[in-house]
């Protein structure tokens, strides 16, 4: 079992940075594959970002390339994404999830066995 926790969250300007963390409880984190979902109302839930478990891998929506980044560190048991120029489209709630597969395949929510809450960006203009 894993829980999953985020936080860093907050209120921004268009342009402006966050670095969200989510922080993981149990022994196989990092033998876990890890991503960020977002979901804003209305919408449905969005793949963001994704990491394998050694952290040599990473995937990324066409939507935030090169301007969020995802990182791990497995020794603290927590996943990070960093958000520079943010967008008030990047508005959304932001959500932290794990899988025990490491499959191609980044973007189904089905495939992830562990969510976190969520922690609310919101970028204005």
């Amino acid at each position: 079992q894993v829980q999953l926790v985020e936080s860093g969250g907050g209120l921004v300007q268009a342009g402006d940075s966050l670095r969200l963390s989510c922080a993981a409880s149990g022994r196989t984190f990092s033998t876990y594959t890890m991503a960020w979902f977002r979901q804003a109302p209305g919408k449905e839930r969005e793949f963001v970002a994704g990491i394998r478990w050694s952290g040599g891998v990473t995937y990324y929506a066409d939507s935030v390339k090169g301007r969020f980044t995802t990182s791990r560190d497995n020794a603290k048991n927590t996943v990070y994404l960093q958000m520079n120029s943010l967008k008030p489209e990047d508005t959304a709630v932001y959500i932290c999830a794990a899988r025990v597969s490491s499959g191609s395949t980044w973007s189904r929510p089905s495939l992830y066995d562990y969510w976190g809450q969520g922690t609310q960006v919101t970028v204005s203009s």
